[in-house]
Formats: C-alpha cells, sequence, structure tokens
C-alpha cells in the first residue's frame, strides 16, 4: 500500500504571489504534486475555468453543500464569497500517494493545518512590503479602489497570523521564491 500523499498549503494576503509561485510549482515532476481545486461563490477573474482554476458554485449551493459537510474546511471571506477545499477530492489524492498543494486564505490554511497537523507543511507567502502589495493588487486592474482597500485591510490583519504557520516565504524575486519553496516541499516530503 501506498503511502499517503502529504499537503502543502500555500496562504498569503491577496497580491502576495501565493498563486504564481503554485503554478510554478506544479510544473515540476519530482515534487508529485496535485493541485487542491479550492470551491468559490465569488464570479471568476480573467481567464479562470469551472474545474481548472476553481468550481465555481452559487452562494446558496455552497452553502448547501457545507451544511452536508462536504468541505474539509470553509470560509465566508467576504459577504457572499465563500471559499472551501472538498474533502473526497483531498482524501482521494491522498490515498494515491501524491501530495496535495493548496492554494488557501490564511484561515483556510490555518485549519487545514489543525486538522492534519502531522501531514501538513504550511507555508505562509508575505509580499516584500506593503506598499509592492498595493502595488501588485492595482497593476491586475481586475478590482474597484474600494476592493481594493478592503484587500489591504484584510492582508494587514492576515500578517498578523504568521505564527500558525511552519514557514514564512518573502516573495521578493519569483525564482528565488519558488525555489525556496521547492526545497521546504522536498524536506516535508522524503
Amino acid at each position: 500500500m501506498k503511502p499517503l500523499g502529504k499537503l502543502i498549503v500555500f496562504s498569503a494576503p491577496s497580491g502576495s504571489g501565493k498563486t504564481t509561485i503554485v503554478r510554478e510549482l506544479l510544473k515540476d515532476p519530482e515534487l508529485n504534486l496535485s493541485f487542491s481545486i479550492s470551491a468559490t461563490s465569488r464570479a471568476s477573474r480573467g481567464q479562470e475555468q469551472n474545474g481548472v482554476d476553481y468550481l465555481f458554485l452559487t452562494p446558496e449551493d455552497f452553502k448547501h453543500r457545507a451544511e452536508q459537510g462536504a468541505f474539509l474546511e470553509w470560509e465566508e471571506v467576504y459577504p457572499d464569497h465563500f471559499y472551501g477545499t472538498v474533502k473526497a477530492h483531498v482524501q482521494r489524492l491522498r490515498e494515491q500517494g501524491i501530495n496535495v498543494l493548496f492554494d488557501v486564505d490564511v484561515k483556510g490554511g490555518i485549519a487545514i493545518k489543525n486538522v492534519y497537523p502531522e501531514d501538513t507543511l504550511a507555508i505562509f507567502v508575505m509580499p516584500p512590503s506593503i506598499e509592492e502589495l498595493k502595488r501588485r493588487l492595482e497593476s491586475r486592474g481586475t478590482e474597484s479602489l474600494e476592493k481594493i482597500e478592503m484587500r489591504m485591510a484584510k492582508a494587514v490583519q492576515e500578517m498578523t497570523l504568521t505564527q500558525f504557520f511552519d514557514q514564512c516565504l518573502v516573495n521578493n524575486e519569483l525564482t528565488q521564491a519558488v525555489g525556496q519553496a521547492k526545497a521546504l516541499i522536498l524536506n516535508h516530503t522524503e
């Protein structure tokens, strides 16, 4: 019987670059990773595809599934914007000996670490500075100034929770951050 796959959680304030790091890591066959697709009730952004980037649900469908216990963790991150990890998907991958990679909000990352404390490597991705974080959010061009300010306020609060993570990774230069993340994952999965 194959050993269960490990869990690797990436959490960060919105705009820190965690999704970019995760996408780079998924390209590396040495890491034996599969992406845990989160369910969300928010609308897709840009080129995001249902079933690839997220499982897009209505708020009502999301709430119903949460009531049925379908999620390993879930959170209402903003009003009527729910995010959650589908429990059955994660278990299937782990039973195949595949390491499951998560790109989740900070509370979700802490929740996964609490459910699987020994099997989870929780990494908090930090922006180089608050100013750079704001610049990154603005450069996306996908959100109003009001939403950016909301994300900035949430980021300041989220950065007070780094002590609940195994590692803190500053994403100043992408190649370096990906290299550091790969080393951490290899150490955790050996």
